[in-house]
């Protein structure tokens, strides 16, 4: 009779718990601060695939047994992911995109519709979804954004996302205060686009 198959061991969360949460939650919250800046990320962390370091890290800052979280259909279907972040974070996996505060999205070309997710209600905004978004790669001068944070204009490109992001941006600023909150992270950088935020064309 064969001998069951052993499970794959459970990837290591912060080997600094208490310091590496704080250094990343503080790395996320100036990203949301001063929006379409690159903000350096450090981590050492080595989630199972395809959840990347960063993506991992903001989630292990910013998840709780409090914080629903959804997975797209990538992290969804590595088992290993839900198992990596339910014993790091405690936080329960929702298969209702609806039904999550945090969203992790490992395919950033596809993007699910905004309108998928907790948009906050009227009397408590905050009941809304933040989305942390992998990307490959960051740049600057494909969107321009104006809003809370910025001085003038920045303007910002991060590759891959949704040819329309802007006009989703857009769609979400109408919204305010209501609206989903989104955190891009990529090679060693976060970035944050807040519902705040709202797209213009270069002069």
């Amino acid at each position: 009779m064969a001998a069951p198959a052993l499970a794959a061991p459970l990837s290591a969360g912060f080997a600094d718990p208490v310091h590496d949460a704080q250094r990343s939650f503080a790395a996320v919250m100036r990203a949301m601060a001063e929006p379409g800046l690159p903000v350096p990320l450090a981590s050492d962390l080595d989630p199972p695939a395809p959840l990347s370091r960063e993506a991992a890290a903001c989630a292990l800052a910013l998840l709780d047994y409090e914080t629903p979280v959804f997975l797209d259909a990538a992290l969804s279907a590595e088992p290993a992911v839900a198992a990596f972040l339910r014993f790091h974070t405690g936080a329960p996996v929702v298969d209702d995109p609806a039904a999550a505060r945090f969203a992790l999205i490992a395919d950033g070309a596809a993007l699910p519709d905004f309108g998928l997710f907790a948009q906050g209600e009227p009397d408590y905004p905050d009941r809304s979804a933040t989305l942390i978004v992998q990307v490959e790669s960051f740049g600057a001068g494909a969107i321009a954004i104006e809003g809370p944070g910025i001085r003038g204009r920045r303007s910002f490109a991060a590759a891959p996302l949704p040819a329309d992001l802007s006009a989703r941006l857009t769609a979400n600023r109408a919204l305010y205060p209501l609206g989903i909150d989104l955190i891009l992270t990529g090679p060693g950088t976060v970035m944050g686009l807040p519902r705040s935020v709202t797209p213009v064309m270069e002069d």
